[in-house]
């Protein structure tokens, strides 16, 4: 096979093969490593019940088992498999049209502006499909989490918040993933022309490239993904506390009175009981204010570990699927030529 050939899907390729390949590859990605985004996701809490405050990684998988069953860091895998799935498919498919339509004379792949266009484009289409998948995974991802399970959840947030609920992080996930894909995507490509100079079929290059890409994307973009997670739940954590009640640390005063946080913090009460439906974080601002006036700075790192660790075998996995399928169906074209 040539080896230029290698680097998109073949000219006949259908949406369909695309949209195989990408959906492949979300679900294998999200599926495998969804314990550790369980963690990610507890960890990120402002303010974690006392039975769910953990040291660490393995803390929280030993805790998390011991005290609510084997079963529990599973628990939600199945909506962000539903949603994974045609979420990528439409990613990949996208942004393979756009790149080997609109990059006019210069060869599909190599025309930057064309790629960050096509990435763009591909991002709002994944995103208007997974962001509601995630507000599900996240409010199931809790500690004490009300709902008994996707149903119950989508029924009640639908009945007590509306529709419009699942889509509240609709904008901060763009923001966090279009530097996320960025960052991710240019990393790759720098890794892969250091690693892989021929641009062939190699699977540990495309597995180490994808984790070290994914790796990086992710710590960059964890300010925003907390955000996302406090939009996503609604909630404080904690049963016993609200986060009205929260006083701010002496060192973010002076921040603090710049900033007017009565109404947000006099509307930022606990969202899981039906009793108490309150208004919370409404957007990425109200996120950024609340997360800043309860922690700090720090506060924006939180889950910074397992958010990390969970892009690492996440994004390798990704890239070594799509990147076997691009291999597959060329093998195929080349053989039946």
């Amino acid at each position: 096979m040539d080896e230029d050939e290698y680097e998109s899907l073949p000219p006949n390729a259908s949406s369909v093969d695309h949209m195989m390949a990408g959906a492949a590859a979300g679900i294998m990605e999200h599926c495998i490593i969804y314990p550790v985004d369980v963690v990610k996701t507890r960890m990120q809490c402002l303010k974690p019940d006392p039975n769910a405050r953990y040291n660490g990684i393995i803390d929280a998988f030993v805790k998390i088992v011991r005290n609510e069953g084997a079963f529990r860091p599973v628990r939600g895998m199945g909506v962000v498999a539903f949603g994974a799935g045609p979420a990528h498919a439409l990613y990949f498919s996208c942004y393979e049209f756009i790149k080997n339509n609109f990059s006019g004379s210069v060869k599909a792949g190599e025309n930057s502006k064309v790629n960050f266009v096509a990435g763009c484009f591909a991002t709002l289409l994944h995103d208007a499909v997974m962001v509601p998948s995630d507000t599900i995974k996240h409010r199931l991802q809790m500690y004490n989490s009300p709902y008994k399970g996707v149903v119950d959840c989508v029924v009640r947030t639908t009945r007590r918040e509306g529709f419009k609920a699942f889509y509240k992080s609709y904008f901060t996930q763009l923001s966090m993933n279009i530097p996320f894909q960025t960052t991710h995507l240019v990393t790759y490509d720098f890794l892969q022309t250091h690693l892989n100079r021929k641009r062939e079929y190699n699977p540990m290059s495309h597995c180490v490239s994808g984790a070290i890409a994914g790796a990086l994307a992710a710590a960059v973009t964890t300010p925003l993904d907390v955000c996302k997670t406090l939009i996503n739940t609604q909630e404080c954590c904690n049963p016993d506390e609200l986060c009205k009640t929260v006083k701010p640390n002496n060192s973010n005063n002076n921040f603090s009175n710049k900033l007017n946080f009565s109404v947000l913090n006099s509307a930022f009460v606990r969202n899981t009981s039906t009793s108490t439906p309150g208004v919370t974080a409404s957007g990425l601002r109200d996120a950024i204010f609340i997360i800043y006036r309860q922690n700090g700075v720090m506060g924006f790192f939180k889950g910074l570990g397992p958010r990390t660790l969970f892009q690492i075998p996440g994004t390798a996995v990704s890239w070594s699927v799509y990147e076997y399928f691009k291999y597959y169906l060329n093998k195929k074209k080349s053989t039946i030529d």
